[in-house]
């Protein structure tokens, strides 16, 4: 009868911690800290699942994605400019198609079968309205100016999703179907750096915001954040042109949790954590039924272009060489 109990209590054990086992997930994220401390813990509370985060640049966690292959000990990956996932390579994920996908609006679809598009990126100038003095900044031309020179922020692009979006506006707004004029002024962009290239994207903003430097290459998200702080800081939309880019978040393959990793990817695609990017946390929808909110400029009004994002994606560890080798000879 003893035996028998014990293994009755062995039993329940073993099954306890499987239970507790399945309600687990652990996230590899770029996203802001403001957007995990919003919606994780409503996903928490909606799911019974705990969250554990892991934050760093993307080209960091991208990099432990791969060595982990064999035993990954992340299931989602959440925030990544498309460029860097499609880099990556899709055998490092999981295919999936959120519940929501017929609620996405047609271009941030997910097609490929294994990226979820969650919110829209903008790339954008932060401009420091009490260091600009009569500086014309209006798009990426201006940046040129030797009055700025070492006074312009501008993330690693190696290091972050950022900082490689910008480089890619760069390429194809100053370039158009000539990257080689695109290269040209990136030359020259390296230069006016004054040998100063940061390690990750806040560090643009803050050192924008805080006055440390008078322009940054940023992106709207955080930029819209700075002025509604209260920071002496204006947002330039880039005369050259924007082009708007997806946030995405993919599942990692072999993912020990991967149906709570779904419900991640679903909740994240919902309309309740849709709303929530647009009205408190500076982010726009990929939805169709949401609506955008006051404090974001309408699109009509920013010069928006459509970039090459899959040459993008397949031209990465390339393109990130070269900016290197132009960035050290100004070393």
């Amino acid at each position: 009868m003893k035996k028998l109990f014990a293994l009755c209590v062995l039993l329940t054990i073993c099954l306890c911690s499987a239970a507790f086992a399945e309600e687990k997930l652990v996230i590899y994220t770029t996203v802001s800290k403001g957007v995990v401390s919003e919606l994780v813990p409503m996903f928490e509370k909606q799911t019974g699942i705990k969250v554990e985060i892991v934050r760093a640049g993307v080209g960091e966690l991208i990099k432990r994605i791969q060595s982990e292959k064999d035993n990954p000990l992340a299931d989602v990956l959440w925030g990544s400019a498309l460029a860097s996932l499609q880099a990556a390579g899709e055998p490092y994920f999981e295919h999936y198609v959120s519940a929501n996908n017929d609620a996405m609006v047609d271009r941030y679809k997910n097609v490929e079968g294994w990226v979820t598009r969650h919110s829209l990126a903008v790339r954008c100038l932060l401009v420091n309205k009490n260091l600009i003095g009569d500086i014309p900044v209006t798009g990426y031309a201006d940046l040129l100016n030797p009055a700025l020179k070492g006074k312009i922020s501008s993330v690693d692009p190696s290091a972050s999703s950022s900082g490689y979006g910008h480089l890619c506006n760069m390429l194809f707004a100053m370039g158009g179907n000539d990257l080689d004029k695109g290269w040209a002024y990136v030359d020259k962009f390296c230069a006016n750096l004054g040998n100063k290239l940061l390690n990750s994207s806040s560090a643009v903003w803050k050192g924008v915001n805080d006055g440390e430097y008078t322009v940054g290459l940023t992106y709207e998200e955080v930029a819209l954040q700075s002025v509604k702080s209260g920071a002496p800081v204006k947002i330039v939309y880039m005369k050259e042109g924007c082009f708007v880019e997806a946030n995405c978040t993919a599942i990692i393959k072999n993912a020990k949790n991967l149906e709570n990793a779904k419900k991640f990817i679903d909740f994240l695609t919902g309309h309740e954590a849709q709303s929530m990017l647009i009205n408190k946390l500076n982010l726009r929808s990929v939805r169709k039924d949401v609506e955008m909110g006051a404090d974001f400029t309408a699109t009509e009004d920013i010069p928006l272009f459509n970039a090459d994002t899959s040459m993008s994606g397949k031209m990465k560890k390339a393109w990130l060489a070269k900016f290197k080798d132009l960035f050290i000879q100004y070393e």
